[in-house]
């Protein structure tokens, strides 16, 4: 027979009796659902890093054809300015060979001038241009080398009924010194020989 005192358990008796041991229930879709966030998360991370990737390539090449665009639209421009000659107004002329260059460049069509002038005014020579294309051949530190493609047709004492030709001017043209041209080749080819 059993008392009422030892059907009691004191606080003593539970701490003596080792608890349950504890378990820890994780269901798969738990599992599947981390997984399937960390990876959306990655995914998430990666995409968005190519994205920006190829949003900074797209950006610098349509950079690369703005900046080769505007190159060729300056060469061109300046191309027919140079080919538009009227042998009454040279000096509007030389102020067109002038227009857009360096001030080193602008010195020697200066320097040049007299020269010009010469063989322009005995021959009357007159000439327009129409451009036909501009190409950017090569690009190096913002220095662009253009080649500008132009039909002249000019009049003269000599060739009173007129002559076609097709002019290539080469310029160089510095972006750093705020789009200046440095240099033009070609020019030769639109003026008459004396």
């Amino acid at each position: 027979m059993t008392t009422a005192t030892d059907e009691k358990t004191t606080p003593a008796d539970a701490a003596e009796k080792p608890a349950d041991p504890r378990t820890l229930s994780i269901r798969l879709s738990t599992v599947l659902t981390a997984i399937v966030t960390v990876l959306l998360l990655i995914g998430t991370v990666v995409f968005g890093y190519l994205y920006w990737s190829a949003r900074s390539t797209l950006a610098d090449r349509d950079a690369a054809a703005a900046a080769d665009k505007r190159a060729e639209d300056i060469a061109s421009s300046y191309a027919v300015g140079a080919s538009t000659i009227d042998f009454h107004d040279v000096k509007g002329w030389i102020a067109r060979l002038k227009s857009g260059t360096t001030p080193q460049l602008s010195a020697k069509f200066d320097a040049t001038a007299p020269q010009l002038e010469q063989i322009l005014l005995p021959l009357q020579w007159t000439s327009t241009a129409t451009p036909l294309s501009a190409t950017v051949t090569s690009e190096s530190g913002g220095v662009y080398k253009v080649n500008a493609y132009l039909t002249v047709n000019s009049t003269s004492v000599q060739t009173t009924e007129g002559a076609q030709t097709t002019v290539t001017y080469s310029l160089t043209i510095d972006r750093n010194s705020d789009w200046k041209i440095t240099d033009v080749g070609g020019l030769q080819n639109a003026l008459p020989a004396k």
